[in-house]
């Protein structure tokens, strides 16, 4: 029996007895360099696991330094699909002296066939193969598959009804003989909601008799969801929409509401706790406190297979709540109508899970009087840095009066970026693009936004130098195709996140697209017929994946603050054979991107 090394996929998709029959069935070979290992057009009689060397993939149609393909090192395999295919495509020749263990090809196919995962494995693409990653980060609590694929119907209640002419006496007794705290009351356009806290109001405060209808007391615009629609969906509504109840709707007809405390104790996670500390806060220092816990969330998220897409858009939506929470406390709320506070880059695209420096700017109406507004802007950025969010170091906030502005004002700054096109302009109008409103009236926003499309969208040169940033920075491959290895990493922001999130940032500019997540703004493409669905969706798992390497140095580093610096770079000799498969095939994904870019926007000319 062979001694290997069988933890890593996709030798984990078999059970114990599964491995054994591994260690028994193997066998070790050597290879001297520049052997060939696997020919273009032989069958496939093994799939070869390397234990020591490298090993080069080669195009034997390509011509010269094209043909090499890929390159595998130590815990790699290959040759599997040789094996389903009954040939073999491509050339394998060793780089090195080499010792790779053989699995005869009948072990193989008896495992494939024993172990369904194991076999499905060898016919992923990356959208699938990443999620073997999330899988993985599983350590124990909420599993993947209870966290993230509950649906609203496992944690729903049924709904407590009545009919609108109901007094509020019997709503009281309704409520107390069920030992609900909410119902639903129906009405001419649908039904309302009326909570235990409405009805002590009615009665204590308004002074209204218990005769009155319950139904005058409903609230009728609701937060809903339907049945199948994920759990965790409805924990970011919540967040964001500040409520605590969602009513659940199918075919128009209530059949059950959700409750915030039904939802926590279902993920049975204290660090959930933190959206409500939140919304409970009711003094900048409880706001910070619960502030302080957003990295403890971001762990417990990672820890228990949170997909990556669900834990940005519950992080956003928490940031968000604290931004507007510290805006409610800080200003006057006759302003709030006449003003709009945004926030831009990673912020404003929802995809910052760790706390970054702040990106904010303010949109006032034009007629506004507020004569303080530059202290209050000032106090405003001292308190976001005391809640954790760093200053910008280019001064991209609202202390800065050159991002405080009426509506006039920013007009004129838009048409001035557009004419002006230079880099400092297009970086400007790129982060203003992904503004969100996070507190005061978003209708400012929505006019300025409106005003960029307007005058950029059918601007070609214009958006010929905007797409042309998404190539500022090489993709870390070798001219082979293999990963570049350097002792101090790859930048995966340079090299990978930057040339998807400004890629789709300007085909969304060119079509008009107001979405402003890049995965969104990929689905709105999709839509448009801009881009083919298989393709998008592997951008987005790329996204995915480069911004999950990244965020695991950004957890290692965030007690360090002078090493955070080098959070952007991953040592690709630190990963494992799986992730470093993903990694190669994600900046292929990038490459070829890049290339159609470059195509659509003529910028191989430039």
């Amino acid at each position: 029996m062979v001694d290997v090394e069988l933890s890593q996929p996709p030798f984990t998709f078999l059970d114990e007895e599964g491995r054994e029959r591994v260690r028994s069935g193997i066998d070790l070979a050597y290879f001297d360099r520049d052997e060939i290992i696997l020919d273009a057009g032989q069958p496939g009689e093994y799939v070869f696991l390397i234990h020591k060397g490298e090993v080069a993939e080669l195009d034997p149609t390509l011509p010269g330094a094209q043909s090499r393909i890929g390159h595998y090192t130590a815990g790699d395999l290959f040759g599997a699909i040789s094996i389903l295919n009954g040939k073999s495509r491509y050339r394998f020749r060793a780089e090195q002296e080499s010792l790779c263990y053989l699995l005869p090809k009948g072990l193989f196919k008896q495992l494939c066939e024993a172990y369904p995962a194991f076999s499905e494995f060898f016919r992923q693409r990356l959208a699938q193969k990443t999620r073997l990653l999330t899988e993985g980060r599983a350590e124990g609590g909420v599993t993947m598959a209870g966290f993230m694929l509950a649906r609203v119907s496992d944690c729903m209640r049924d709904p407590l009804l009545v009919e609108d002419s109901t007094s509020i006496a019997e709503a009281v007794h309704t409520l107390n003989d069920s030992h609900a705290d909410s119902l639903l009351v129906q009405g001419e356009d649908g039904p309302g909601m009326v909570t235990k806290t409405d009805l002590l109001n009615a009665l204590v405060l308004e002074g209204q008799a218990q005769d009155s209808l319950v139904q005058a007391i409903a609230h009728f615009e609701l937060i809903t969801a339907t049945p199948g629609q994920y759990l965790f969906e409805v924990l970011v509504q919540m967040t964001r929409f500040k409520v605590e109840r969602v009513v659940v709707m199918d075919d128009g007809t209530p059949v059950g509401v959700v409750e915030l405390t039904d939802v926590l104790s279902y993920f049975s996670s204290r660090s959930y706790v933190v959206s409500l500390q939140v919304e409970q806060a009711n003094s900048l220092a409880a706001l910070a406190a619960a502030s302080r816990r957003t990295p403890e969330l971001v762990r417990a998220l990672m820890a228990q297979g949170v997909k990556l897409r669900f834990a940005m858009g519950l992080l956003a939506a928490l940031n968000g709540r604290i931004m507007n929470k510290a805006w409610g406390f800080l200003i006057d709320e006759r302003h709030h109508s006449d003003s709009c506070l945004i926030v831009m880059g990673s912020e404003g695209r929802g995809e910052q899970i760790l706390k970054t420096d702040q990106d904010n700017g303010l949109i006032l109406a034009d007629d506004v009087e507020w004569p303080d507004c530059h202290e209050q802007m000032q106090r405003l950025t001292e308190t976001l840095i005391e809640l954790g969010y760093p200053p910008c170091p280019g001064n991209i906030m609202v202390s800065n009066p050159e991002w405080v502005g009426t509506e006039t004002q920013w007009r004129g700054r838009i048409a001035q970026w557009a004419e002006s096109r230079d880099g400092e302009s297009l970086m400007r109008l790129a982060i203003m693009l992904d503004s969100h409103a996070v507190a005061g009236n978003p209708a400012l926003l929505e006019r300025l936004r409106e005003e960029l499309f307007e005058r950029c969208s059918r601007d070609e040169i214009l958006l010929s130098y905007f797409a042309r940033t998404a190539l500022r920075f090489s993709t870390p491959l070798t001219l082979f195709g293999s990963l570049k290895k350097p002792q101090h990493g790859v930048d995966i922001k340079k090299g990978g996140i930057f040339p998807i999130v400004h890629g789709v940032r300007t085909l969304a500019l060119e079509r008009r697209i107001t979405a402003t997540s890049t995965l969104e703004r990929l689905e709105a493409l999709v839509t448009d017929g801009r881009l083919e669905e298989r393709f998008a969706e592997d951008l987005g798992e790329a996204l995915s994946l480069f911004t999950e390497l990244r965020l695991r140095q950004q957890l290692e580093r965030l007690d360090d603050p002078e090493d955070r610096e080098e959070a952007d770079r991953v040592v690709v000799q630190e990963l494992s054979s799986l992730e470093r498969d993903l990694l190669r095939e994600a900046l292929h994904i990038v490459k070829d991107f890049k290339q159609r870019l470059s195509h659509r926007f003529h910028l191989e000319y430039s």
